[in-house]
């Protein structure tokens, strides 16, 4: 067969890219215009209504607040705020002392960097905070004043903050398909684990163990997108009436992250016993059974938590618990037919598991564990 030339890998390159592309940017228009009317709308105000000259610094931290890395969070929109504002004031005093000039710009931005990494770690706060102080040293300060760029950053972060309170996404929408995305791939790590049982195959159970592994940016991420979600269901009036459902949703996500915990274990653990051929015949169609039921659970409560409305959340949900509950009640060595000790250590390593799952479904501890047999 062929290999493709360089010509039709090139060509292949481009639409993929250029496809890529244009997704990118139409999922980015709704972001563009908050962007666009937040840094002409702070420009025109430091303008017109404030009197200041040029403020190009009220449409750049108005920018710099919103950004495009994820929601526009509070926390964001103050450190361009008070970084601007304290790197003014830090570069206004150096100025003072040592006055302008190459040499006195390196020490400002030097003293600068080190202060804000002092009193913050967001690397927002130590840009604004350098970026500033340096500039009140390099240019010459405007007719107002050197405080006067200072007032025009806030402006353009109060603009930002605006725009994160009166935002038309809806706050649910990110976490609800992070966590999806998050249980879905717990579900093809199950999956794997069963399948590696059942064909006595260690490699497959250890590419299980990567993939529970690379989980961990998916959780990472989950755990952004709620943190903004909560802030904007507790900034912007038309979403407060969701901060009960995301709060419901972030005990959930909080499970989840200790049953993805438990899953890298289980399938370290997996291994060894394929590696030792620990496990009867009987023993391994029962907990590859076992184990691809849970998978399907953790399939429907991934379809429970990104439900868009209340009556299929809670019937989705009731549907998970009830799977998850039947697959606890399994749990025991003698009932999966085990008999060697490194078998029962994995039945162990499993039930946290199945447990941390349950209580994603809204279940409190005990009540989840209550459906383990007794050992």
């Amino acid at each position: 067969m062929p290999r493709p030339s360089n010509l039709s890998r090139a060509r292949s390159f481009v639409r993929n890219r250029t496809r890529v592309g244009f997704r990118r940017s139409s999922n980015s228009v709704i972001p563009a215009i908050q962007m666009t009317v937040c840094a002409v709308g702070a420009y025109v105000f430091a303008e017109r209504v404030l009197g200041h000259s040029g403020p190009l610094f009220a449409a750049t931290s108005s920018m710099i607040a919103l950004g495009f890395t994820r929601d526009p969070r509070l926390r964001r929109v103050l450190e361009v705020g008070v970084g601007c504002t304290l790197g003014i004031a830090l570069g206004d005093v150096l100025l003072a002392l040592f006055g302008t000039g190459i040499w006195q710009a390196a020490v400002v931005l030097f003293v600068s960097i080190l202060l804000a990494r002092f009193l913050d770690s967001g690397t927002i706060f130590t840009t604004q905070l350098g970026l500033q102080s340096l500039l009140v040293v390099l240019l010459p300060a405007p007719d107002g004043g050197p405080f006067t760029r200072s007032v025009d950053a806030i402006v353009g972060g109060l603009f930002a903050l605006v725009i994160v309170i009166l935002a038309p996404k809806d706050p649910r929408k990110e976490p609800k398909t992070n966590v999806r995305e998050l249980l879905g791939e717990l579900s093809t790590v199950l999956r794997e684990s069963s399948t590696a049982l059942t064909r006595s195959d260690p490699t497959l159970a250890w590419h299980a163990l990567i993939r529970a592994r690379n989980c961990q940016p998916l959780m990472e991420g989950l755990s952004g997108s709620m943190g903004a979600a909560r802030e904007v269901a507790r900034l912007s009036p038309a979403y407060r009436r969701h901060r009960q459902e995301l709060a419901e949703l972030g005990g959930s996500i909080d499970s989840i992250d200790l049953a993805v915990r438990n899953a890298r274990v289980f399938t370290r653990r997996l291994t060894s016993v394929i590696n030792h051929a620990a496990l009867t015949d009987e023993a391994v169609q029962e907990l590859s059974q076992v184990i691809e039921d849970t998978a399907d659970a953790v399939d429907m409560l991934g379809r429970a938590l990104s439900a868009s409305s209340a009556p299929e959340r809670e019937l989705t949900v009731r549907q998970a618990r009830e799977d998850l509950a039947a697959v606890a009640t399994m749990l025991h060595p003698r009932l999966l037919r085990i008999q060697r000790l490194e078998g029962e250590g994995l039945v162990l390593l499993y039930r946290p598991l199945i447990v941390d799952l349950l209580e994603a479904t809204g279940l409190p501890h005990d009540e989840a564990a209550g459906y383990l047999p007794n050992l």
